[in-house]
């Protein structure tokens, strides 16, 4: 994963959100490098490929209750990628009543539920403007108390760099207007914390192979086996090398129960990774459930020549094609008693 998290933002996995945006005017380009460095950084490096224009006017907008922005922000993205939810339905998901607020954590699970791939940015401006010109709004954590820290959820749905102007659904706001250098002063104090929600069969626009990784391999705990076949089968699209997708999308296709369709998938990750002992592993169990055992003992004898950690699984493997085999055998030698019997 590129990026190092901060420690302001593994410090802040414990803040909730409450409290309505308020406005900070900031002035001076003397003193806005050091309290907004990402601001003052777009000048000369807008991120390549990004329109410096974007508002994503269809995003829906749900004004929150008090102190409720976790249900409310998560209900914006959440509709926007198609999900039928409200706030309110959300609510027991999210929101604590003790600490009147919504953890971070529970705001990326939340959204696996609904069968949607939650996905936290890296802490940067250009991954936010890169999701929202992709079409993806996102959830920020701002602290906007005047003088102490006081946590809220908002949704980014476009900027324009021209007028360097930022656009939210925000408390009760529909379109919140705050200047790049107030944004990023709210947004800097949450280590710049920020995610997406998009259904499984996309992909968010700034992800990193193993970052969007870890999203899926958290989706696949709670998801249904098809929602997860859709996304490993979007991963393996946008990264066509990635052994982790590939063994991914033959999984999910193997507790289908489509076989051929594992095989083939594996076969092909076998194409760009021929070393690969456990796609090797993985090809003979599947070659064997379809009852090739033949070719599936081929299959496993070839990983066996290979040190790895996983000598072990295809020990195991191994010896349940031998044992399939001596069951056919002796099957068949029945079915010839049994025939000579009865002549």
């Amino acid at each position: 994963m590129t990026g190092r998290r901060s420690a302001v933002t593994r410090r802040s996995i414990r803040r909730l959100c409450c409290g309505l945006l308020l406005s900070i005017a900031v002035s001076g380009c003397a003193i806005l490098a050091p309290l907004v460095p990402q601001t003052v950084a777009l000048r000369t490096s807008w991120p390549q490929g990004v329109p410096e224009r974007t508002e994503l006017a269809s995003v829906p907008f749900f004004p929150q209750d008090e102190y409720q922005c976790g249900p409310a922000a998560l209900a914006t993205v959440l509709g926007a990628s198609g999900a039928a939810v409200t706030p309110e339905s959300l609510v027991p998901e999210v929101w604590l009543p003790s600490r009147k607020g919504s953890l971070q954590l529970e705001m990326l699970a939340a959204p696996r539920k609904h069968g949607r791939v939650s996905y936290r940015l890296e802490p940067n401006y250009s991954a936010l403007l890169r999701e929202v010109a992709a079409g993806n709004p996102v959830i920020v954590l701002q602290d906007v108390g005047p003088l102490f820290a006081w946590w809220h959820y908002a949704v980014v749905n476009g900027y324009d760099y021209g007028t360097g102007t930022i656009y939210l659904r925000s408390g009760t706001e529909p379109r919140k207007e705050m200047p790049f250098t107030a944004f990023e002063r709210t947004w800097i104090k949450s280590g710049y914390w920020a995610m997406v929600v998009l259904p499984p069969d996309r992909v968010a626009a700034s992800a990193e192979e193993d970052s969007w990784l870890e999203s899926l391999l958290a989706f696949g705990r709670v998801a249904d086996t098809d929602a997860v076949r859709r996304a490993y089968a979007a991963m393996l699209r946008r990264w066509p090398d990635s052994l982790a997708a590939a063994i991914g999308l033959a999984n999910a296709l193997h507790t289908q129960g489509s076989l051929a369709e594992a095989a083939d998938v594996l076969r092909r990750a076998l194409e760009r990774h021929p070393q690969s002992v456990i796609a090797m592993n993985n090809l003979a169990q599947t070659l064997s459930d379809q009852g090739l055992q033949q070719q599936a003992l081929e299959q496993i004898d070839r990983a066996m020549d290979a040190q790895s950690p996983f000598a072990s699984d295809v020990r195991a493997t191994r010896e349940l094609i031998l044992q399939r085999i001596q069951l056919r055998l002796q099957q068949h030698a029945q079915q010839r008693k049994a025939a000579s019997s009865s002549r």
